[in-house]
C-alpha cells in the first residue's frame, strides 16, 4: 500500500518545491465560476495585503474557459478598492481566440488557461488591504463556459 502512495506523495512535494519558488508572487488565486454559468450581477472577490508601497508590481486577471465557450473573447469590469474606500474602475477585454477560432491559452482536454497582463508596473498608493471585484459584462444575463477567474499581483523585481 505504501508503495502505491509514493508518487503521490512525492509528485505533491515537487509542486510544493514549484509553487514555493515564486518569490515574486504576492496572490495568486483562482475562483471557480458556477458550473450553471457566471450571472451577471455576480462578483469574483479577491483581498490581497500590500506592504511595501515603493515596489512596483504587475496585476494579471487569468481566465480559465471550457472551449465550449460561445465567444472568442470576454469583457470585464475590474473594481480595485484601497484601504480607506478609494475606488479604482476599469473595463478590460481578453482576447480567449484568434479570429479564425482557434484557441489561445495552455491546456488541454476542453480546457484553456490564459494568462493576460493588467497593469505593469504598477505602484499602490497606500499599504493595507485591497479589494478587486471583477464582474462579466458581456451581453449574456448568464454566462456560459468560463470555469474559473484569477487574479495574479507579483513584484516586478
Amino acid at each position: 500500500m505504501n508503495r502505491l502512495l509514493l508518487p503521490f506523495f512525492l509528485t505533491g512535494i515537487v509542486m510544493l518545491l514549484i509553487s514555493s519558488c515564486d518569490k515574486n508572487k504576492v496572490v495568486d488565486n483562482y475562483k471557480a465560476i458556477p458550473i450553471r454559468g457566471w450571472e451577471r450581477d455576480s462578483l469574483v472577490n479577491f483581498d490581497f495585503n500590500v506592504i511595501n508601497t515603493n515596489r512596483k508590481y504587475n496585476l494579471y486577471l487569468n481566465v480559465r474557459n471550457k472551449t465550449s465557450y460561445n465567444y472568442s473573447n470576454l469583457w470585464l469590469f475590474v473594481d480595485i478598492t484601497e484601504p480607506g474606500g478609494n475606488l479604482k474602475k476599469d473595463t478590460v477585454e481578453i482576447t480567449l481566440a484568434e479570429p479564425d477560432g482557434k484557441w489561445l491559452g495552455k491546456g488541454f482536454d476542453g480546457l484553456k488557461t490564459h494568462v493576460n497582463i493588467f497593469k505593469s508596473s504598477f505602484t499602490f498608493d497606500k499599504p493595507g488591504v485591497y479589494n478587486v471585484k471583477i464582474q462579466q459584462s458581456m451581453r449574456e444575463n448568464n454566462l456560459k463556459g468560463i470555469n474559473d477567474i484569477g487574479f495574479r499581483v507579483e513584484t516586478t523585481e
